[in-house]
């Protein structure tokens, strides 16, 4: 699942710059990079055999540089299964950050939230995930652990951390799990209903290829959702992504606001 090439390629580009925590950006998050000093911004059109992104709202850059006491590696934006990526690159994605010096994986999304409890333009703190997709980056030969323990995928004391801070800052910041599917569809009214008795809090199309290999990869794993949107059932409204952009770019905000202090404190 290597692809030393593309790895090598970053290597050179990062001209001695060693990152310990990667950030991975959603749809709309991508402002966060501009908090980080010093950037090396590298394409990711320009990293070889990487897939272009193709969805409004994610950037599609590498943004390398230092937020408080920490060398960031931020992804403005992802690839998604929908788009027809094969789950494996994702896996060779993670390892690569691993090689670069790696060890903290910090990932968001916008998610639609499947109980009014929580609401559109809001923040979740992920606490576990369900694989709903039918889909794993860990398919095909891989390296050890063959088998890898998901029980404490989410790490306990950078959950505390990130809570306390948000507390600090009168940020609301709910707590739940995560769900994803395949898309690129929204859900149906009664998806949305099914998905809710499996026990999830919030639904997106991410996070869990990305999650299982940095697992895998034996990174400190956090989470947070963006709200974006009520699940289908739970409002009037129509579901659109214009819509699910600009309820994120109401979050974002509070989002980059923890975000920094975390980096900062952490």
């Amino acid at each position: 699942m290597e692809n030393d090439e593309a790895y090598l390629f970053l290597k050179e580009k990062l001209n001695g710059f060693v990152p310990d925590t990667a950030v991975v950006l959603g749809s709309g998050l991508g402002d966060f990079t501009a908090s980080i000093k010093n950037p090396i911004i590298i394409p990711y059109s320009s990293l070889p055999g990487a897939p272009k992104t193709t969805v409004a709202g994610h950037k599609g850059n590498l943004c390398a540089g230092t937020i408080g006491k920490h060398n960031i590696i931020c992804l403005q934006g992802r690839t998604h299964l929908y788009e027809g990526l094969r789950p494996q690159y994702i896996a060779t994605s993670t390892e690569h950050l691993k090689k670069l010096g790696v060890k903290c994986f910090i990932v968001t999304n916008a998610a639609g939230s499947l109980t009014t409890n929580i609401p559109a333009g809001s923040l979740m703190l992920i606490n576990d995930h369900i694989n709903f997709s039918a889909q794993n980056p860990l398919i095909g030969p891989h390296k050890e652990p063959y088998f890898p323990d998901m029980s404490k995928v989410y790490d306990a004391k950078m959950r505390r951390q990130i809570t306390a801070i948000a507390k600090k800052e009168g940020i609301h910041l709910y707590e739940g799990v995560y769900i994803m599917v395949l898309g690129p569809n929204y859900e149906t009214p009664a998806e949305v209903k099914m998905l809710r008795t499996l026990g999830a809090d919030a639904v997106g199309m991410s996070t869990v290829p990305e999650v299982i290999t940095a697992v895998h990869a034996g990174l400190k794993v956090l989470g947070i959702s963006v709200i974006s949107n009520l699940g289908a059932g739970l409002s009037k409204e129509k579901n659109t992504h214009d819509d699910v952009l600009q309820n994120v770019s109401i979050a974002s905000k509070n989002l980059i606001t923890l975000l920094q202090k975390f980096l900062e404190e952490f």
